[in-house]
């Protein structure tokens, strides 16, 4: 960064204040803070939770701290700097480069993930990590409302660095190792792997149809935080020959796990997404190597609002009376759902279509939160039949956490 010179004159002067005299060291530890009080960055307009939570002395503390790889609290703030809000969700504003991250500058990341993970405490709570899918009851939906199911999470390889921070050769070194693991996937899972670099245009157009192709990141958010370098360079799309499990190489995070399928039976569409992932997790051991996990933050990822589960289990579904009642949002929020246009986060409902998802990722399992949307789903399916029959409808009291 800008800022990359302070940290290598901080660290020297910090080894060198042994041989200080009390004098000199307190004017060193005055000549630091000056250091870190003109670098603090200007963050008065910003809405995000990095914002709402880095202090002068929290950066002070951590300016000139760095991770085994290098990377710095700077770098990690960097995307929330340039980006001071977004105008529909409160955004983190900060990544991590690798799985270290998320110690060196805990004094930062834990009231950041208390925040954005609804008071969940990294330091005093363990998160579950549940993979059953048959524990799912109900999980098939009315296709006369729902018309996709889709399941999602994120898997990180440890000891790489993570997209906003890795190198050429660390990048390499994770599409080899996931295409490699992934040769192995048989059955319905079998497939093939569509690099970016080398796939031919008929591929590349039969993807774009297909909605499976991610372009270059262009949202600032991603672009700030140093995830679009050497595009397309060690990019793909691995998908099975069904095309309803896929899985996205070093885009946002190493790898994005995808099951998904036309129609509302989102208990079949999660049964493969748990199969899938503990077969990928097989082959990635098998091969002597492992995903980033802990107790106490679930799997690890790039962005702190992806860590626990990783997971985004949804549906796009047809709500048209429902979408147009004032009870909408708070009966989302309750459920403890949200809502997105079909298009994504920015987008706005076509036809009173809704892209319906969980809002929790962290300190509930994946079972939990699939449950959660099943559950929610349905009575939101049952609000709209109800609005169609000209009848009331209820909001529903909130759901709560960490029980």
């Amino acid at each position: 960064t800008a800022f990359s010179f302070f940290p290598i004159i901080n660290h020297r002067l910090h080894s060198c204040n042994f041989f200080l005299s009390p004098i000199a060291a307190h004017s060193h530890i005055i000549f630091h803070l000056c250091l870190c009080s003109a670098e603090f960055p200007d963050l008065r307009k910003h809405n995000n939770c990095m914002a709402s939570n880095l202090t002068p002395a929290i950066y002070a503390k951590l300016c000139d701290r760095a991770t085994p790889n290098g990377f710095t609290l700077d770098e990690a703030i960097q995307t929330g700097v340039d980006n001071p809000g977004h105008p529909f969700i409160k955004t983190v504003g900060m990544v991590a480069g690798d799985e270290e991250s998320y110690e060196v500058f805990a004094d930062l990341l834990d009231p950041v993930i208390k925040e954005r993970h609804n008071g969940y405490d990294p330091r005093a709570m363990r998160h579950p990590t549940d993979l059953e899918s048959s524990k799912i009851q109900s999980g098939h939906f009315d296709e006369r409302y729902v018309l996709s199911s889709r399941v999602r999470t994120g898997r990180s390889i440890r000891g790489l660095s993570l997209p906003p921070a890795c190198t050429r050769a660390e990048r390499r070194e994770v599409e080899r190792v996931v295409v490699d693991a992934l040769s192995g996937l048989k059955g319905d899972l079998t497939g093939k792997y569509y690099s970016l670099t080398q796939m031919t245009e008929k591929e590349q157009q039969q993807l774009i149809d297909d909605h499976f192709l991610f372009d270059k990141p262009v949202s600032p958010l991603l672009t700030c935080a140093g995830m679009a370098r050497d595009w397309p360079d060690a990019r793909g799309i691995w998908h099975n020959n069904e095309k309803t499990f896929l899985i996205w190489v070093n885009e946002e995070d190493h790898t994005r796990v995808i099951s998904m399928e036309k129609g509302g039976n989102m208990k079949r569409v999660f049964e493969r997404f748990c199969r899938g992932l503990k077969e990928v997790e097989r082959l990635i051991q098998e091969r002597g190597w492992e995903f980033m996990w802990n107790e106490r933050l679930g799997y690890i990822l790039t962005c702190p609002s992806n860590l626990g589960t990783g997971l985004r289990a949804g549906v796009h579904v047809k709500l048209p009376l429902l979408g147009k009642d004032p009870r909408f949002s708070k009966i989302l929020d309750n459920l403890r759902l949200q809502k997105r246009g079909t298009g994504g986060v920015d987008t706005a409902a076509v036809g009173g279509v809704f892209d319906i998802s969980n809002l929790d990722r962290l300190g509930q399992s994946e079972v939990q939160l699939v449950q959660t949307v099943i559950d929610g789903v349905n009575y939101l399916i049952e609000c709209e039949k109800r609005l169609e029959k000209g009848q009331d409808i209820k909001v529903p009291a909130p759901i709560k956490l960490f029980k």
